[in-house]
């Protein structure tokens, strides 16, 4: 069986979709907890060890370090055969909500949830116009969560697992009720969590939390 080493922050969306992955899976990883607020990422001798890309997750297979959680996820869903999908069209339905999330979704909610929890001395037309995007970007999951239990249709993917992520994290963080503005993501969030093995990051992730610091 393959070794893995995660290497992630808490608050990290994008580490969770690995660490949840591989627990849903029934996959244990050995968690190294790394300094992004402290700017170790940033290093030049980090990122010549660890991520020339300076970013973070980086998932170890076996001592061999591999980089973007979407193509990762879409590996191990491959590897263990879950979370997948099972015909060309399942699978082209994948992708779609998957790159939408990763473009969209999940691009905007890690940058406005980071500055809004994490950061001090914020532009607010900034935050308003990052804020405006993600609820037009919400409206548009929620109304597809109307009609189906989830991304492809009633079974979980890899496309939810990456959806899901950043906007499971306690709504003092991201700002958002989504049980009175969105309803349909309030269930279907529900449904993630009832997957067995499910558990939130903060939980999955051990590790120092980060704390506002000035920009």
């Amino acid at each position: 069986m393959p070794s893995y080493r995660l290497h992630y922050f808490p608050e990290s969306g994008n580490s969770y979709k690995l660490a949840l992955m591989l627990t849903l899976c029934g996959e244990r990883f050995e968690p190294v907890w790394t300094d992004f607020g402290g700017g170790v990422t940033r290093t030049a001798e980090w990122r010549k060890a660890v991520n020339e890309m300076g970013e973070i997750p980086v998932l170890e297979v076996d001592g061999l370090k591999m980089t973007q959680t979407a193509p990762l996820l879409l590996k191990l869903a491959e590897q263990y055969g879950r979370f997948g999908a099972d015909t060309e069209e399942e699978k082209f339905e994948l992708l779609r909500w998957l790159f939408w999330d990763n473009h969209k979704l999940t691009g905007y909610m890690a940058t406005y949830r980071f500055m809004r929890a994490f950061t001090e001395k914020n532009d607010p037309q900034v935050l308003k116009h990052f804020r405006r995007r993600l609820e037009d970007f919400l409206g548009i999951l929620d109304g597809h969560l109307q009609h189906n239990a989830f991304a492809i249709g009633t079974r979980p993917t890899v496309a939810d697992i990456s959806m899901m992520a950043y906007l499971h994290y306690p709504s003092d963080e991201h700002g958002f009720d989504f049980a009175t503005s969105h309803p349909a993501i309030h269930a279907w969030l529900g449904r993630m969590a009832a997957l067995p093995g499910w558990k939130p990051a903060y939980e999955l992730l051990p590790g120092k939390r980060m704390t506002n610091y000035a920009t």
